[in-house]
């Protein structure tokens, strides 16, 4: 009897090497495309309309979201006013500024932003006055227990060489756009982030919302990177004061 179980322990330790040889190799971790850098919004004459919104054609409102586009001024596009009460735009006569821009609209503001990319994360530093944007790439669900904020919850992963991020969680006091399109509370935005050649990144972006919306609508936004360029100091907070800073400067005081 010790005989065979000597045999027997040999035999099934003379194979066990077989076995872990012939399993296959654990799957590798795809890496995540490099988006980082310091990005700047790269128009044409094609795509002048970026200087204000997304989409060259006028975005499906619905009668909720209609009345509340009319009664916006925007200091640029088709309908600019110089009496503008855009929350944003600090320099308009008879306006304050200063408020966040939001997400989407940030992206047409005419500054730069740099990407930063970690593990588990992607922020969107912008120029315009030190906005931060977290991005959680980690697996985690939204977190609603924040309530509505300005720029709202992102959440996104890979599909393969394109960043889609998922952002939920809106207040409604931000304009879609600079054109002054409305949103409400309930709006969705999807963006897809893509390097598509080594100096340049397209970003796809679709805005739902069924209260503002009959329809998703949005467009795609295209970025040049800087190497050499670094984002500098901007406080918009400097500006609250710049329209009596004018009219002062008119009297000669």
């Amino acid at each position: 009897m010790r005989h065979w179980s000597r045999v027997l322990i040999i035999g099934a330790a003379s194979t066990l090497p077989l076995l872990i040889w012939a399993q296959p190799p654990a799957p590798r971790q795809a890496t995540a495309p490099d988006l980082s850098g310091v990005w700047n919004l790269r128009g044409s004459p094609a795509t002048r309309y970026w200087s204000w919104t997304f989409s060259a054609t006028d975005p499906p409102m619905t009668p909720w979201a209609q009345e509340k586009f009319n009664l916006t001024k925007p200091s640029f596009g088709p309908r600019s006013f110089e009496d503008s009460n855009d929350p944003v735009n600090p320099t308009t006569l008879n306006s304050v500024g200063c408020f966040p821009p939001g997400v989407p609209r940030i992206y047409l503001q005419p500054f730069p932003m740099e990407i930063i990319q970690t593990p588990g994360r992607v922020i969107e530093f912008f120029e315009f006055n030190h906005f931060v944007r977290q991005i959680w790439t980690d697996g985690r669900p939204h977190n609603t227990a924040l309530g509505a904020t300005w720029m709202g919850d992102s959440v996104g992963h890979w599909e393969e060489n394109t960043l889609v991020v998922d952002t939920i969680g809106f207040n409604d006091k931000t304009w879609v756009d600079r054109a002054g399109h409305p949103h409400s509370d309930q709006m969705h935005v999807t963006e897809r982030f893509r390097r598509a050649e080594p100096d340049f990144l397209t970003v796809d972006i679709s805005v739902e919302d069924p209260k503002a919306y009959t329809k998703p609508w949005g467009g795609q936004l295209r970025f040049q990177a800087h190497p050499k360029w670094n984002i500098g100091e901007m406080v918009c907070e400097d500006n609250v004061n710049f329209d009596e800073f004018l009219k002062n400067e008119a009297k000669g005081k």
